[in-house]
């Protein structure tokens, strides 16, 4: 199943060392702003879904909300991404997607994941579904209480016991290929 191949992979500590001269390459002040970041995962310009995307996954780094990552929070943020658990990488996906930080998802918050995940994957879903009807549909399988929003624990719980919302939201909770990948886009 899923859940046991995204946690029994490790990241080589070689790979988190080749990230880190990366940063200090490209932020020898050892600051990386927003743009550094960008460059740094090969987003272009022209893609808005991968640049809000990775805008986000910035943001939820910025611990001290100084709008830079330090060296120490790049680190934290690696770790978590390339050897975290998956509880941890979803518990820091459920906080990336509450934008509101209410500490519940709601259908807005759904749907505006749903764009993001499909345009990055540069697919629709397998079975044709619209952004509002997988949505409908996380909500049916998720919303416990149904009463319109999703907590945490039925974020977790959900998305560890359904494999089809796991795998939607695989690039959140296995991004350590993503993130390997685009980080030797670099020159």
């Amino acid at each position: 199943m899923r859940l046991e191949k995204s946690c029994s992979e490790e990241v080589d500590v070689a790979q988190i060392q080749e990230m880190c001269v990366i940063f200090l390459r490209e932020c020898p002040s050892g600051a990386l702003h927003l743009h550094e970041f960008k460059r740094i995962f090969g987003v272009q310009s022209s893609s808005a879904e991968e640049s809000l995307f990775l805008e986000t996954i910035f943001r939820s780094f910025d611990t001290n909300q100084d709008n830079t990552l330090d060296f120490i929070e790049y680190v934290a943020a690696l770790n978590l991404i390339l050897r975290g658990n998956l509880e941890d990488r979803l518990k820091w996906s459920f906080k990336m997607y509450d934008r509101d930080g209410n500490g519940k998802l709601d259908r807005k918050e759904v749907k505006r994941l749903i764009r993001i995940l499909q345009k990055i994957k540069l697919q629709k879903s397998e079975v044709g579904l619209t952004s509002s009807q997988i949505c409908d549909r996380i909500f049916e399988l998720v919303d416990d209480n149904n009463d319109g929003e999703i907590t945490l624990g039925e974020f977790m719980e959900g998305a560890q016991k359904d494999e089809w919302l796991m795998d939607l939201l695989n690039l959140d909770a296995d991004m350590s290929g993503w993130v390997i990948q685009n980080c030797r886009k670099l020159p």
